[in-house]
C-alpha cells in the first residue's frame, strides 16, 4: 500500500512539472511596474514629488523612475524638465539656478524640488530607482557621488538606468543600463558583457525579443507612456500596447499611474 501511495504521489509530482515546464518562464509571477517620473499623481499630488513617491510605495510599485539633474552649484535633483516653467511657471534653466533658489520654489499644491538624495532615503527599503540620467557629458567625479549615494541607501545592487552615450562607459559593470536589443546584440560581442549590465526597454517588445531577452539572462522592461499617443487617443493605444507587451512574455513594464488599471487582476 505504501509503494501505491509513493508512485501515485511521483506521478502527480512529474505532471505538475511538465505542467510548469509548459508554460511561459515568468507566468505565475505579478506584474512588476515603475513609476515614471516617480509619478502616481492626481490634482493635487506633483510627478516627482515625495507624495507621488508615498502613493508609489502604498500601491506596491516596484520602482520609481526618477529625473536625474544638477543645479548651478553641482546639487544633484530629480526634475524632469530643463526648466520650471511646467511645475512653477518659471523659464528659468535648472542650470542656471542654484540650490538654494530652487528650494525655495513652491506651487500652488505645495510642491517643492527634491534633492536626489533626499529620493534615494525615502526609497530606502520600500523602493527599488530607475534613473533617468538627464546629464550631458560624461564627469566621472559626479558618477562617482551618484553611485555612492545608492550604496548610502542600499540601492545600487538593484539600480537601473537610462544612460546617455557619453555617460555608458563609466557605468557599464556599474549600474544596469537600457538597451534596444539590436543594442544588446552588439553588447553581447564585448569582451567584459554580462547579462547583468544591461536591460532590454522599448515600447515595441515582441514574443521573440522576450524569449532571446530571456534565453540570455537580460531582464525585459516594456514601456507604456502617455507621451507617446496623440491627444485623445491615449486609452486605447495603451490598452492595446499593453496587451501586445504583455502577450510577448514582458512581466515588468515603466508606467504613467493613469495605465496601472492595466496591469490590476
Amino acid at each position: 500500500m505504501k509503494q501505491i501511495v509513493q508512485s501515485l504521489l511521483l506521478i502527480v509530482l512529474l505532471l505538475a512539472g511538465l505542467q510548469i515546464s509548459a508554460q511561459s518562464p515568468v507566468a505565475t509571477k505579478p506584474y512588476r511596474l515603475i513609476a515614471h517620473r516617480g509619478r502616481v499623481v492626481d490634482s493635487t499630488t506633483d510627478q516627482n514629488s515625495l507624495e507621488a513617491l508615498n502613493k508609489a510605495i502604498a500601491q506596491g510599485y516596484w520602482m520609481v523612475e526618477v529625473d536625474l539633474r544638477m543645479t548651478k552649484d553641482s546639487v544633484l535633483i530629480t526634475h524632469h524638465d530643463k526648466n520650471f516653467r511646467y511645475s512653477f511657471g518659471l523659464d528659468s534653466a535648472v542650470s542656471s539656478m542654484t540650490w538654494a533658489a530652487i528650494s525655495k520654489l513652491r506651487n500652488a499644491n505645495g510642491y517643492r524640488v527634491q534633492r536626489f538624495e533626499e529620493v534615494l532615503a525615502h526609497c530606502e527599503g520600500k523602493l527599488g530607482v530607475m534613473i533617468d540620467n538627464k546629464l550631458e557629458g560624461n564627469d566621472t567625479a559626479v558618477w562617482i557621488r551618484l553611485t555612492t549615494l545608492l550604496k548610502k541607501y542600499d540601492l545600487y545592487k538593484s539600480a537601473l538606468m537610462i544612460g546617455t552615450d557619453e555617460s555608458t562607459p563609466y557605468f557599464t559593470g556599474k549600474v544596469r543600463l537600457s538597451c534596444t536589443r539590436q543594442q544588446l546584440e552588439t553588447n553581447i560581442n564585448r569582451p567584459d558583457y554580462k547579462a547583468s549590465n544591461y536591460y532590454l526597454f522599448s515600447d515595441k517588445i515582441s514574443k521573440e525579443d522576450y524569449v532571446w531577452a530571456y534565453g540570455h539572462n537580460i531582464l525585459v522592461v516594456g514601456v507604456i507612456n502617455a507621451w507617446a499617443f496623440q491627444p485623445g487617443e491615449s486609452v486605447t493605444k495603451a490598452a492595446a500596447q499593453a496587451a501586445a507587451l504583455k502577450a510577448a512574455g514582458v512581466q515588468c513594464f515603466q508606467i504613467d499611474a493613469e495605465y496601472q488599471p492595466l496591469f490590476q487582476k
